[in-house]
């Protein structure tokens, strides 16, 4: 644990968007977009390229003004929650600034603080310290990534706001990112983060908030979500079955064939099951799986496509 790593926020309070929107010309960003995190909820935040998350973020630190609806940090407007050092930041755009080592970037970002953590610590915690005397502008991507992460936790900030913060880490760094996040969340810290990682998700929040075309489609826990699509995957070893025997069972949506093992897809496995042992008692090491993050995010974001499309009827651009 580093020391002096506290939380001052009122329990009670946490972030409120509320009717939150914003275009870019014809294009719309976000839509209406209402959403509270509780202090201390660790949230993902999903959804495919254009849904909004970019866009929702920058409006939560303040970086973006949002047309309509209203943002607040702890009871407070995004602006005096800047001031006040409630949240610390990791963006996708922007590199460390040149001319500066990694020790002082981080050193100075903990100067606008006034109850920093210690920088070496930081350094440490996010394996950083093994290139701190570096430039910046010899950083690679990954090391860049790294001092990004420490300059967003330094001020020990109640809040942390990450978008894709793994982007560009190998897997030492990716573990070394969760690794660090479980010593903040440990403390009581609420975070907000964007990923494309969907396995990230599913593993370190405890709340999946999945956009789709500027709006919520689902909001809960990774369990929850992964159950409104409501498929299920029967693994089994079955040789000498045809992929189209096993496709009519009742229950089953799509059957594959992996050498002598075959897996089933399923919209109801509570049927597909009895039927499947029935037809073939020769099946065998049977496995049943619920639905994957994966699935419900496709399906879950296909079904407002056509929504979307709808609503964006002549719209040209880029939503981020």
């Amino acid at each position: 644990m580093l020391n002096g790593m506290t939380t001052t926020t009122d329990a009670g309070i946490g972030i409120v968007l509320s009717r939150l929107a914003k275009s870019y010309g014809a294009v719309r960003a976000v839509r209406d977009l209402d959403l509270v995190i509780a202090p201390g909820e660790t949230v993902a935040l999903l959804g495919p390229n254009g849904a909004g998350k970019t866009t929702t973020i920058e409006m939560m630190l303040g970086l973006t003004r949002p047309d309509t609806g209203t943002v607040s940090i702890f009871g407070v407007p995004p602006a005096a929650a800047r001031q006040a050092g409630l949240f610390g930041a990791m963006l996708q755009t922007g590199s460390p600034l040149d001319h500066l080592r990694v020790r002082e970037i981080v050193t100075l970002v903990a100067s606008y603080y006034s109850h920093p953590l210690g920088v070496d610590d930081v350094l440490r915690l996010t394996g950083a310290d093994e290139f701190a005397g570096q430039w910046t502008t010899k950083l690679s991507g990954g090391q860049a990534q790294r001092v990004r992460f420490a300059a967003a936790i330094v001020g020990d900030a109640d809040l942390l706001l990450l978008d894709e913060p793994t982007a560009g880490l190998d897997v030492e760094g990716r573990r070394d990112f969760w690794r660090a996040m479980r010593a903040m969340t440990e403390q009581g810290k609420t975070v907000l983060f964007a990923t494309h990682y969907l396995e990230e998700a599913d593993a370190y929040a405890d709340r999946i908030v999945l956009l789709a075309h500027g709006r919520i489609v689902a909001d809960g826990p990774a369990t929850e979500i992964k159950a409104q699509v409501g498929s299920r995957t029967i693994r089994a070893t079955l040789p000498g079955v045809t992929v189209s025997a096993l496709t009519a069972l009742p229950g089953v949506r799509n059957a594959e064939r992996h050498g002598e093992a075959v897996v089933l897809t399923c919209t109801d496995a509570d049927a597909a099951l009895p039927a499947l042992l029935t037809a073939f008692p020769a099946a065998r090491d049977i496995e049943v799986a619920g639905g994957s993050l994966e699935d419900a995010f496709l399906e879950l974001t296909a079904a407002d496509e056509k929504v979307g499309l709808d609503d964006t009827a002549g719209e040209t651009g880029v939503t981020r």
